[in-house]
Parts: C-alpha cells; structure tokens; sequence
C-alpha cells in the first residue's frame, strides 16, 4: 500500500509500505479515504522530536471497513467510520475513567501513558495518511457514521481529532452560555476551540493570531479577531471586557509559540492567557508542549520548562487544565451535532489533495502559506489537480 512516509526533518514521501493487516481477532481494516494533515505531524515533520525515519504519519483518519477480527462483535464490513487519534483498549484503569487519552494498554512503554497512530513517543502504531489501516481493539475504537458520511467526509474526519481537541479546551475552561472566551491560536485547533465555545453558548468569542487567512476564517463563525503583530492582544481583550478580561480562555499554540518578528518563544501564549482572563478564570490548553525540545532557543524550553507567570496566575485564584483530548468522551455527541447540521467544522479546510502531493501539501502547511488553513488527504483520490 501507499503511505506518506517520514524520510528526516521536513522531508517526506509517498511510498509503497507492508500492507496493514489484520493482526488480532479484535483488529478491525480500514481503508482510509479521509486523511488530515496535522498541526502536531509538523513536529515531527521538522524533526523537533524523535519520530524514527521509516515511519508513517496519520492520526485524524476516516473510511470504511474492509475486513473485521473474529472478535469484532459490532463493527462490520461495509460501515463508515471515524477513528480517534487516541487508541485505547476501552477497559484498562484510564480509560474505564474516561482517560482513553491516557491508555495504559496501547502504550507499550510502562512508564508512560496514552497512544496514538503515527505519533512520536506514542506507541508503535501505524498511522492512517495510507490506504489501509490497522485499527486495534476495533468495536471500542471505531466511530461509527451515517448514511452521509462519504459525502460529508470533510466535516466527520475533524472528528478523529482538532473537533474533539478544540472541545476538549472548552471544557477545561469551563466555558459556560453567555461567557466572553479568549482563543490563543487560529490554527484548526483553535478554529475548532471557537467554534465549540460558540456551540456551548459563549456570548464573545476572541481569537488571537497574526496570519490574515486564519482570522478571517475566525470572523466567518462570529469570533472577533484579534491581529497580536498590531496590537497587543491583551490590551485588546482587556478592552472587549470592560477591563475586567476574559472568563475562559483557550491554549491552542503550544511550545513553538512566537513573536510576530519570528522569535521563539515558548511561554508567550500561557503568560497572554493569564493576563487576560479575569479573576479565577480557567484557561485550557490543548497546544503541545513536550518534556524536552533541543531544538529550542532557550536553555528553558529546551528542558521542556516556561518561565510561567505564576506569582500573577496564583494571585488571580485561576486554574489550568492541560493534556491531549480524550476524543471518544466528546466524538459521538459531536458527531450527531454535525449529523444534524449544528456544526459544521469542514469551513477550515482549503485543500482536499491525493495522497501522492502530500510532499507539496506538507511544505506549504508547515510554512503557513496563505490560505493553506487545513488539508486534507484522499488516498484514494486520482490525479493531481488541486
């Protein structure tokens, strides 16, 4: 089968790798027709973590089944379905809580928790942009769809991941009807972040970046854009509010946040949000951030540390919330909100491409090329054209 396959920092291809397969009697085979292109591949694309050459990338996967274990009990051939990025075996401690983002099975390293397809330091797992994938303990992690799922692919595959993450942040941040919610961070995830605290009935929504596409696709749902390379974007929220600041905000940059000139900086997005949410106000942050990161700029963030705010943060009573999303808690209710057409996360993507232009696609998504806002990967999709 074809895959997109890691060659070193910022260099991939689409090659001919061994055929997933089904391996375990509770495996489910997926042929993948729906493949996004993740802001967190671009870690590893850089070559800012330890993801091994050889491998493939993919975790926000969708398709239908092509092949079921002897233990599948519910899934079958023929059905639809979105797979979370997260896998997890459904019945060991974290995820009996909840926690499949924390799954102590799927990780074979005994002193870590939680797996992912195609992900560094995240188990084994192959990833999905590929035309087959293996999906373990399948009847647990396949989500299934309905009728319109292959016409409405660009909307459900947001379920594997950035829908559930954005979410996930609004839920650590307590969004509640009738808020005024802070966004750091226009990417998919922080689009995703605003569109679900408009879901949850945030009477403002800011979003802060500084790339043109991005905000405009941030005013299209209702948010107010907020260009931080002109203004100062705490001031601005401090403005919105009555000086009084946010009550919730949202983390969706992580630990390659910059300056507009450029300049790594990896607290600037924490430190923001604890100026500009109110008084024990809760901030949630989805961005990534990483134990260690040699290739940073400072000796701090290097050791996976930040020079946090605290003393601020302590003084303002505010809490934090942090961590991958757990996607099965949300991804059914948000299925059937796009189901129903309550939402529509789709309005972030710019391009659907075939799986052999995801060299070009990577390129300019990791440059953050205008109007290159979110891809996705059709492997099964003929051609070249755009």
């Amino acid at each position: 089968m074809k895959a997109v396959v890691y060659e070193g920092p910022r260099q991939v291809s689409v090659k001919d790798v061994p055929d997933a397969r089904i391996e375990r009697p509770t495996d489910v085979l997926v042929r993948i027709t729906s493949a996004n292109i993740c802001g967190s591949d671009l870690h590893m694309y850089e070559g800012r973590t330890d993801f091994e050459t050889g491998r493939w990338f993919g975790h926000e996967n969708l398709g239908h089944v092509v092949e079921v274990g002897d233990g599948v009990d519910k899934v079958g051939v023929g059905d639809w379905v979105v797979l979370p990025f997260n896998i997890s075996c459904g019945h060991c401690k974290n995820c009996e809580r909840q926690l499949t983002n924390y799954c102590l099975t799927a990780q074979p390293e005994p002193k870590m928790a939680g797996a992912a397809y195609g992900f560094a330091d995240m188990g084994p797992w192959a990833g999905g942009q590929a035309e087959l994938l293996r999906v373990p303990w399948g009847d647990f992690n396949c989500l299934r769809l309905g009728e319109d799922a292959e016409e409405r692919q660009t909307d459900y595959v947001m379920l594997a991941d950035i829908f559930p993450t954005g979410y996930h942040a609004t839920e650590m941040a307590g969004v509640r009807p009738g808020d005024q919610t802070v966004v750091y961070g226009a990417g998919p995830v922080g689009l995703m972040a605003a569109l679900s605290a408009t879901i949850r009935g945030a009477s403002k929504v800011m979003v802060v970046d500084r790339h043109a596409d991005r905000l405009r696709l941030a005013e299209s749902i209702g948010a107010i854009a907020i260009d931080d390379s002109k203004v100062d974007p705490v001031q601005a929220v401090l403005e919105e509010t009555m000086g009084l600041g946010a009550d919730n905000g949202c983390e969706c940059v992580g630990y390659q946040a910059h300056e507009p000139d450029g300049r790594e900086q990896a607290n600037l997005t924490m430190n923001r949000l604890v100026a500009s949410v109110r008084f024990t106000g809760r901030i949630g942050n989805v961005g990534v951030f990483v134990p260690q990161d040699p290739g940073a700029e400072d000796e701090l963030a290097k050791q996976g540390k930040l020079a946090l705010d605290y003393g601020t943060f302590w003084f303002k009573g505010q809490h934090i919330g942090s961590g991958q999303a757990p996607v099965k808690r949300y991804n059914r209710q948000l299925r059937d909100l796009i189901a129903a057409g309550k939402a529509e996360p789709s309005f972030i993507v710019s391009h659907e491409l075939p799986l052999d232009r995801a060299p070009e696609a990577y390129e300019h998504f990791d440059n953050r090329d205008d109007g290159w806002t979110k891809v996705v990967l059709h492997p099964a999709m003929a051609g070249a054209g755009a």
